[in-house]
């Protein structure tokens, strides 16, 4: 019994609309920085000089062409997990195969967060310097920071409100930069020289500083790999017709901003921003206002973008089980607390650490290239799933891998400058990432099983019967992960017969697992004793809620409609009431187990983050007035007498060589 049904956005112009809002903010907001970041790279005397402008403006071209056009939206697009996109759907397809691929999976999805952590400082802090240009009585951290606070404390409300308004605004943002860059191209054709590649070559080979002009280059492209994790949002064919009228615009206003440098040498200088610059200036203010709007949009889609990876990291065990909300009735929207606050706090501390966009872009763009070059392997491993050919697949990979780590290197040149601050963030989420992970998969190497069988089951009964046993609910329910269906893991058994044992008239064990496919939901009940034993089995898509007591007590009253179970209270002076429910989280703690110095250090790491993250009753969405959580020991008892009777035998022969 469930629903599966595949989440497709519709095609048409809505959807087309929708996806320029949703997906591009990130990619849209590019020029904002990109050609003054070229600038700041180019010698004082060279600010203007016609080749290095379009030879620069050339790199931008067809960075957009190969890396954003070609890579994601024709082929990376098309590997989706049931509509959904990134790299952790990406990997979710191959993770069958290619387990050990979790630590590139890692490894991208979290310089993705740390480029989501930096994005909004970024954006936000560049159109407040063009607004403090027009009115200078504006503090650009101040109001940035307000801004950015603002935005992260909306989130809790839902954002289902306002999203409807993000295509009309960047729809108008678009066309106004498509406006503004064509008032200028018309003056100075040449610019249109960039359309060859020759120019670029030319550029790269002889221009000075040509690493760091390549690495401002690269920032024309950041938000393709977003464009790819908002793939479930919009949708394949609205995100790729869009893209032609985005990258028209991106084109037409990179072209106008170099025919606007051309045109004023003698006002062009370092610390100058082209974008804002070749505004008419009765235009400057709307246009400032429109980029603060624009930037905000960008900031909202990365944000939202988070929490749909750390999603679907949990579903694929490389994050722990935090609590998820969903404040509105849009289809797979949701808010996660802990994630929201985390990017906040450091979302301000990097604005506080920077504090102009001339410094954040040495600390922009760095982690996103590792994260495309995790993209690219991971692409190269479905190519092997699907069974693409070598002849595709190989050369493919291999030129995208070498054009993505020349950026890489030439990024690493923001290393010393700032660049590290990203690196830090991304690595502190990498580590908490593999530390989960390989935590569980140790916990999973002592985990043992009892077999659900006869005498299992005649235990049960025998303490359901016993009176002399405090009845611990009518209805006792225990949360297992146990995939075979009759087995159940030891903890569950010392708990229910060794640890105070379990009375109650109905016994459920409940497994929840998080499935790949986003929008899942289906269950199915095996039956062990007739009204009395169960298990139910859920399988849930990583972008549908948990509320565990709210679904177990829907499926225990659908089967008592069926006469398949009696939830009336056994209480005599409860005649006519329904019964109550116990929900029962069995935890396991580390004692008398002996493990090298690495698995030592992963499970500090483990129990470290599991203490700073949510706990398993929240993250189930237990009703806490309902739900119990026990702890037992990692290995079972009787393992641990063993060990000790050892050690006291040891300890005895030791007195006994000393006496004699």
């Amino acid at each position: 019994m469930g629903t599966n049904k595949k989440h497709r956005v519709p095609f048409g112009p809505i959807g087309i609309i929708m996806a320029i809002g949703v997906v591009y903010g990130d990619i849209g907001t590019s020029p904002l920085y990109v050609m003054k970041s070229i600038l700041e790279a180019l010698p004082d005397n060279q600010l203007s000089r016609p080749d290095y402008i379009i030879g620069a403006v050339s790199c931008v071209i067809w960075t957009l062409t190969i890396q954003t056009t070609l890579k994601y939206v024709i082929l990376t697009l098309r590997a989706d997990n049931n509509g959904e996109g990134g790299i952790l759907a990406l990997y979710a397809l191959i993770r069958q195969k290619f387990r050990w691929a979790y630590i590139i999976a890692a490894l991208g999805a979290a310089t993705l967060l740390a480029d989501g952590i930096i994005t909004p400082a970024m954006t936000v802090i560049t159109s407040m310097e063009g607004l403090n240009n027009i009115v200078p009585e504006i503090p650009i951290v101040p109001a940035t920071l307000i801004i950015v606070i603002g935005l992260f404390l909306i989130q809790p409300l839902g954002t289902g409100s306002l999203g409807k308004y993000f295509g009309t605004m960047m729809l108008a943002w678009f066309i106004m930069m498509g406006i503004v860059g064509a008032s200028h191209l018309v003056h100075e054709l040449t610019v249109f020289k960039a359309f060859n590649p020759v120019y670029a070559i030319k550029f790269l080979v002889h221009a000075p500083h040509t690493m760091f002009i390549l690495g401002a280059v690269f920032l024309c492209t950041t938000g393709a790999e977003a464009l790819y994790s908002d793939l479930g949002h919009c949708g394949l064919k609205n995100i790729r017709i869009s893209w032609i009228f985005v990258k028209s615009m991106l084109i037409v206003n990179y072209l106008g901003q170099a025919a606007w440098i051309i045109d004023n040498p003698s006002i062009v200088q370092h610390g100058i921003n082209p974008f804002f610059a070749m505004m008419p200036s009765w235009f400057s203010f709307i246009g400032v206002l429109m980029a603060t709007a624009a930037s905000i949009v960008a900031s909202q889609a990365l944000i939202s973008g988070s929490y749909t990876v750390i999603s679907e990291a949990i579903s694929l065990n490389l994050w722990p089980n935090v609590k998820i909300k969903y404040p509105t009735n849009i289809k797979g929207q949701m808010y996660i607390p802990s994630v929201n606050f985390t990017m906040m706090i450091l979302c301000i501390i990097i604005i506080l650490m920077f504090e102009s966009s001339s410094r954040l872009e040495a600390a922009y763009g760095l982690a996103i290239t590792l994260s495309m070059l995790m993209t690219t392997l991971l692409l190269f491993l479905y190519f092997r799933e699907t069974r693409k050919p070598l002849w595709f697949s190989i050369p493919v990979s291999v030129f995208f891998f070498i054009m993505e780590f020349s950026f890489f290197v030439a990024n690493m040149q923001k290393f010393a400058h700032g660049g590290f601050a990203s690196i830090l963030i991304a690595g502190l989420i990498f580590f908490m990432m593999y530390s989960w992970f390989n935590g569980r998969r140790i916990k999973r190497h002592y985990t043992t099983y009892d077999q659900i069988n006869d005498s299992y089951l005649n235990r049960i009964n025998e303490i359901s019967d016993d009176s002399s046993i405090p009845k611990s609910a009518t209805n006792l329910v225990y949360i297992t992960c146990a995939n075979n269906k009759n087995a159940l893991e030891s903890k569950i058994t010392y708990s229910l017969f060794n640890k105070f044992p379990k009375r109650a008239d109905t016994y459920w064990f409940v497994r929840i697992r998080r499935s790949d496919s986003p929008y899942e939901f289906e269950y199915d009940v095996k039956t062990f004793i007739p009204g009395k034993v169960f298990r139910i089995d859920l399988r849930i898509g990583f972008k549908v809620g948990i509320h565990a007591d709210r679904y177990v007590r829907l499926i225990c009253y659908n089967m008592e409609k069926e006469n398949l179970v009696d939830l009336a209270s056994r209480y005599p002076s409860m005649h006519g009431a329904r019964g109550d429910f116990a929900f029962y989280v069995v935890d396991r703690i580390f004692r008398n187990i002996e493990l090298s110095a690495g698995q030592q250090i992963i499970l500090a790491l483990y129990n470290l983050v599991k203490r700073l993250s949510t706990s398993d009753t929240q993250m189930l969405d237990l009703d806490p007035s309902f739900a119990v959580v026990e702890t037992v020991p990692l290995v079972n008892v009787h393992h641990t007498d063993d060990i000790l009777s050892k050690l006291l035998h040891k300890s005895e022969r030791a007195e006994e060589e000393s006496a004699d």
